[in-house]
């Protein structure tokens, strides 16, 4: 009998968030503890945070976390497999705020063509941002695609929230939560 596929979970808690140094990686950590049948993999463009995720992930024991020094976009467009992820999380992409900078943001139509494509059928993802304009945008991406549809927005328990969102913590994130229809 062929051995079944692994659930995968993309964590990406900010992919391109130079601001959080420490406090990143927690909330892998902390759900990969919470559910070791769940393979988690983490994502980030920066080789120092993928070093001291897997330092801090061995020190722990976590067998169920897989680290990817990629960029996010160019991993879900290309690297993942069709229909392969259960859950994103994508919280607080770099929201590029100068106008002339606004081409590399995450969140797109191509991006969101990739996130569809990787997504399992009733798959979710989950998304926040602290900058509210481009929160905003990211949820009129979500909320026009016909793929997509509205379910309860996920909040992480106090022990997953990362220093990033401490250090904002006077800011209110947008936050939101779709389902692959």
């Amino acid at each position: 009998m062929p051995k079944q596929k692994p659930e995968i979970k993309i964590e990406s808690c900010g992919l391109y968030t130079p601001l959080e140094r420490e406090g990143k990686e927690l909330p892998k950590l902390v759900r990969s503890g919470k559910y070791p049948e769940t393979n988690f993999l983490g994502i980030d463009r920066l080789l120092a945070r993928i070093r001291k995720m897997d330092k801090k992930a061995q020190r722990l024991g976590r067998e169920n976390i897989r680290l990817f020094r990629v960029d996010g976009y160019y991993a879900t467009t290309f690297l993942l497999s069709p229909q392969s992820v259960d859950t994103y999380y994508i919280f607080y992409p770099d929201p590029w705020p100068k106008e002339k900078h606004h081409h590399n943001r995450l969140f797109n139509e191509p991006f969101m063509d990739a996130i569809a494509r990787t997504l399992k059928p009733g798959g979710i993802i989950h998304t926040s941002s602290d900058h509210l304009p481009y929160f905003e945008e990211i949820f009129a991406l979500l909320k026009a695609d016909v793929r997509f549809e509205e379910t309860d927005t996920f909040y992480p328990p106090e022990e997953e929230v990362t220093d990033f969102e401490l250090i904002f913590a006077h800011k209110v994130p947008g936050r939101a939560s779709f389902i692959r229809k």
